[in-house]
């Protein structure tokens, strides 16, 4: 019976913590070209990632240009990475987002990733309008039907916040097993601990790059920072190194990936990271529109600022 299989009929409840344990990346999408995902393109980049050690993957969100992504183009690719994933990994979690503006859509998108088997949706509040209460809750329930998991992702950059409130309410849904917050406020993170530990099987990760320890120190259960796609090694060294007591360990890795994050000085987001991997041969240039890709002085610039960070950083 498959994992989805199981969960659908009640048998072996997915465990959001051990889901959502270690580090997950939150993949970038390799194009063939502007704005289509390739599987092919992803494999390398995937190789260096297992072989870092990182855990599990979760594709399609904001490093993984998920909302500018049309519906018709994420079956394929998810797919293809999931599968590649679990024979790199013994059978490594894949997480796949689906939000979108409105329910009927992450609904759909919900629809058409499901043939990929993903251990768990992810799911943040609508984007663009701003909704109640009740309407976010709503929201969550909609996807209780598809007998997967379902993990919520507090973005409040890109979307309606979930606010304490919410976050008692949601963390009492069957069907969800987790948040990641990324919201950086760190008296909202301890609120969504102290929620999800009313339940032993709701995970908690820390999706905000520069407080992953302090993430880690208050009881989260993993991280999944988008610097993992440049420098695994030392996400997961941190995690390690606060897993096995060695503090002075984890707050140098701490101290390195807040260097590694200055990058987003030159230019911000997916476009630079993607500039990084591509001179590495790990990943194209192409981005999703309106996005467009770095310039070649942004590209030079990027290059001289990570120069002395070049073994933390991933190759081929």
């Amino acid at each position: 019976m498959s994992r989805q299989n199981a969960f659908a009929e009640g048998e072996g409840q997915a465990d959001g913590r051990a889901l959502l344990a270690g580090v997950t990346v939150p993949l970038v999408t390799p194009m063939d070209r502007p704005g289509r995902p390739s599987a092919p393109a992803s494999d390398a980049l995937l190789v260096g990632l297992a072989e870092a050690g990182a855990h599990g993957l979760m594709l399609f969100g904001s490093n993984g240009e998920g909302p500018l992504l049309p519906t018709a183009r994420l079956a394929d690719f998810a797919i293809e990475v999931t599968g590649r994933w679990r024979e790199l990994t013994d059978e490594g979690p894949v997480l796949v987002n689906i939000t979108a503006p409105g329910t009927a859509e992450a609904l759909a998108r919900a629809e058409a990733v499901l043939p990929a088997a993903p251990d768990a949706l992810v799911l943040s509040p609508p984007l663009y309008y701003h909704h109640r209460h009740d309407e976010i809750v709503t929201h969550y329930t909609a996807t209780a039907g598809f007998g997967v998991p379902v993990v919520a992702y507090n973005a409040p950059r890109y979307s309606n916040p979930l606010t304490p409130a919410l976050l008692d309410e949601l963390a009492d849904l069957a069907h969800l097993v987790g948040i990641k917050d990324s919201s950086g406020d760190p008296a909202l993170f301890r609120h969504a601990l102290a929620a999800a530990r009313r339940r032993d099987d709701f995970g908690v990760s820390q999706g905000a790059e520069s407080q992953a320890l302090d993430a880690l120190r208050l009881g989260a259960d993993g991280v999944v920072p988008g610097v993992a796609n440049l420098a695994p090694s030392l996400a997961v060294e941190l995690f390690r190194a606060h897993r096995d007591g060695r503090d002075d360990d984890a707050q140098r890795a701490q101290l390195l990936i807040d260097e590694v994050l200055v990058l987003h000085t030159v230019r911000p987001g997916v476009p630079a990271v993607k500039a990084v991997l591509a001179e590495r041969g790990l990943c194209p240039l192409h981005v999703a529109a309106p996005f467009t890709p770095c310039s070649e002085a942004e590209r030079h610039a990027l290059f001289a600022l990570l120069a002395p960070l070049d073994a933390h950083l991933i190759r081929a």
